[in-house]
């Protein structure tokens, strides 16, 4: 049995009233936990996934996280225009028109702005023919462009920056080319019959307001690869499904999902602030949303700086930590305050997100401070074995009785030592009895590190 680990025991609680003499250094690091991946709003599409597993039907997940919603119909042929790209210059295959001109669809052709009018290109540079505002490419099966093949036509308009390449197909074409890249195609049908609904409603329910285009083909609003990304598994989907849309009193609402809930989702209000309330958009349980990756996730912790740093611009001198200030129902964060050593910063969840790289904005910020320092005259007296050093600090939420582990690093891996528990205010100390590299660690929260020599 190694008696190192009841000595520091001991140690530690001799220590808690025994006191330490002034600090050698000190330091500390915020650490950060959470749960899910993405906004939170609408339909968790893990959550469907293990709702699939489990027996439920499509039209009951939807039910589920659409809060009083029904299953309509609406025109599955309906034109849906998407922004693929914009570039200087846009190259395109599998034409057969373009421009009044018959093309062959195994030359690739290109398209660039001139003075607000669309020139066709030949593969050799010539100038084959010259549309103002808008060239319309045509062909009879599949258009190349940007590395995917897409059904439909496209619509070459000259913008600001070049090119505009956009995609223009019905309905249901559009939302084959959605499904396998929004959910695996391996996924159970009914989840991939739930996210084809999902995606055909929010479709029709939103608009980017572009110049001849509604949709990207990106996350900005749902991620698009054409006929590049159809499968046998999603095709089945979008067609046992077609037509089919979400409504609430009738009319087709807006559809958000996302990767992962972390067990519950959110009310919308509460992610978007000054957004409005939507009956449909509630935070309702995710009980089988468990087999992603991000259910719980936990970040490595970083030191003050290297936070301060990501959050340049909202804190006021030195990073101190972060508090939260109120949360939603899941419990993603709402408002919080960066606090510095010049003073507080309020800031929504969703800045936190970006400005720290989080998965989602359901997280727990802890600061373990810790210094290292000479044991008291007293504290030498009272140990069983001569102690170097001691290493006290606290935990930032305060956390009393919260049990915190010595480690020492070893063979290049962290071992724990010892022991102690956290008194009033979340302070901690506890004594070294050897030379070497410490930290203290309290759950998945760990202090910085420090040398005692």
């Amino acid at each position: 049995m190694n008696p190192r680990p009841l000595l520091y025991a001991v140690l530690a609680a001799l220590l808690l009233g025994l006191g330490v003499t002034s600090s050698a250094s000190a330091a500390s690091r915020l650490n950060i936990r959470g749960a899910g991946f993405g906004h939170g709003v609408g339909m968790s599409q893990y959550g469907a996934m293990g709702m699939a597993r489990e027996g439920w039907s499509y039209s009951r997940i939807l039910a589920h996280y659409y809060t009083g919603t029904e299953l309509g119909i609406t025109d599955p042929n309906r034109p849906v225009r998407v922004l693929l790209h914009t570039a200087s210059s846009a190259s395109f295959s599998g034409a057969s028109e373009a421009a009044g001109r018959r093309l062959s669809p195994a030359t690739t052709y290109s398209a660039r702005a001139r003075s607000g009018s669309v020139q066709l290109i030949s593969p050799g540079g010539r100038v084959l023919a010259s549309a103002a505002g808008a060239m319309q490419v045509s062909g009879p099966a599949g258009l190349s462009t940007g590395g995917r093949t897409y059904r439909g036509v496209l619509d070459m308009r000259a913008g600001s920056s070049g090119v505009n390449v956009i995609n223009v197909v019905n309905l249901e074409q559009y939302v084959r080319g959605v499904v396998a890249l929004e959910s695996p195609p391996s996924w159970p049908i009914e989840a991939l019959k739930a996210q084809a609904v999902a995606a055909r409603t929010y479709a029709i329910t939103t608009s980017k307001g572009g110049d001849g285009w509604d949709q990207y083909a990106d996350t900005r609003s749902q991620v698009y690869g054409g006929m590049s990304a159809e499968t046998a598994s999603t095709d089945r989907a979008v067609a046992e499904t077609s037509g089919h849309v979400v409504t609430y009193g009738g009319r087709p609402v807006t559809t958000f999902f996302f990767s992962t809930s972390g067990g519950r989702t959110e009310d919308v209000e509460n992610v978007w602030p000054g957004g409005s309330a939507a009956p449909w958009l509630r935070s309702v349980d995710d009980p089988y949303d468990n087999a992603s990756p991000r259910h719980r996730w936990r970040l490595r912790s970083m030191t003050m700086g290297q936070a301060g740093r990501k959050l340049s611009g909202l804190v006021k001198g030195r990073l101190r930590g972060i508090k939260v200030l109120d949360r939603g129902r899941s419990p993603r964060v709402i408002a919080a305050e960066v606090i510095g050593s010049r003073g507080r910063a309020q800031v929504s969840g969703a800045t936190l997100r970006a400005r720290l790289g989080l998965p989602d904005t359901w997280a727990y910020f802890t600061t373990v401070s810790s210094r290292q320092a000479k044991p008291s005259s007293r504290a030498l007296r009272s140990s069983g074995e001569r102690p170097i050093a001691t290493l006290r600090g606290a935990l930032t939420p305060a956390r009393r009785n919260s049990r915190v582990r010595l480690q020492e690093r070893r063979d290049g891996r962290w071992r724990t030592v010892g022991s102690t528990r956290t008194g009033r205010g979340g302070g901690y100390s506890i004594l070294v009895t050897d030379r070497g590299s410490y930290r203290v660690r309290s759950g998945s929260a760990v202090g910085p590190t420090h040398r005692v020599r």
